[in-house]
This record gives structure tokens, sequence and C-alpha cells, in this order.
């Protein structure tokens, strides 16, 4: 199961990078976060897959999906990048590739002993409403003005184009 969802991941990345079609590209983004949440259900992180599945996959991307319908961009094809573009893109992706490859083998992994720690939803709930030191209301908070912000950036953006190619 590792090695489908490895997979999935990295296929769906490169398609979601490399598509033109924008509506394709958040469908492939969809594919990637939810394989990720199957690899923490893996991991026995039921918590993080719960949030991967309700605030990542639920929730983002149905607001780019719905921003995209929203603006009638959804047949949209981007078109080809300059070969200048490309091979930067390449080679920024071949020396961050080679950073992370490096650390990964310069590190020493050891197999923990620590016990399995019992989920208790009464502290996971508590953390979730609070606003101390373990509290989230305040990332939570933050990502829904900045996603905010981001959606009603989007429109402006694409209302504004619509403008333009109306008064010509």
């Amino acid at each position: 199961m590792f090695y489908m969802f490895s997979g999935i991941i990295l296929i769906c990345s490169l398609l979601t990078i490399t598509t033109r079609k924008i509506l394709r590209a958040a469908v492939y983004l969809l594919c990637v976060l939810l394989a990720t949440a199957g690899l923490y259900f893996m991991l026995n992180y039921q918590f993080m897959a719960a949030v991967q599945l309700t605030l990542y996959a639920g929730g983002i991307v149905v607001l780019i999906i719905f921003s995209i319908l929203l603006t009638h961009h959804i047949s949209h094809r981007f078109k080809h990048p300059d070969i200048t573009k490309l091979l930067m893109g390449i080679g920024a992706a071949a020396v961050g590739s080679g950073l992370v490859i490096a650390t990964i083998l310069s590190h020493s992994f050891q197999a923990g002993s620590t016990p399995e720690l019992p989920v208790d939803m009464t502290v996971i709930g508590t953390q979730l409403l609070s606003t101390e030191k373990n509290g989230y209301v305040l990332p939570f908070e933050l990502i829904s003005i900045l996603l905010l912000a981001a959606m009603i950036a989007a429109i402006v953006i694409a209302k504004k184009d619509k403008n333009k190619n109306s008064e010509i």
C-alpha cells in the first residue's frame, strides 16, 4: 500500500504541475492530498489523516474548484512555458532534490522505542478550541483569513481580465 500511495503522490504531483488545464490540475491535487491521507492512516495517525481529508482535500481543493467555476475559467489552458523558464525550473528542482537527498543520506535514522501514546479525543478537542500554549484556534483563523483574501483576489483578477476583454 505504501508503494501504491507513493506512486499516486508522485504521478499526480507531476501531472498537477505539468497539465495545461486548470481544473485538471485541481483534480490531480485532490488525488495527491487523498493519497497523503492514506499514508497517514497507514502510520496510525488518524487525527492527521482526518485533518488532511477535511481541511485540505475537503476544504482547500473545493475552494480552488469553486473559484475556478465562479470565475468561468474552467476551459482555460495555460500556454507552454518559455525554454529558459523551463530550464530554470528543472534546475531548481534538481538542486532542491539534491539537497533533500544529501540531507537524508547524511542523517542516521534509528528506530525509536517510545511507546504509542493513547488518543484522547477530549485533549484533542480542547487543543483545537484553545487559544493558549498548545491551542490551534489562532492558526485556523489566520488560515481562513488568508484563504478568503486569496479567493477574493482571484475573483477580482479574473473579473478584471473579463472586463478588459469585453471593452476590446
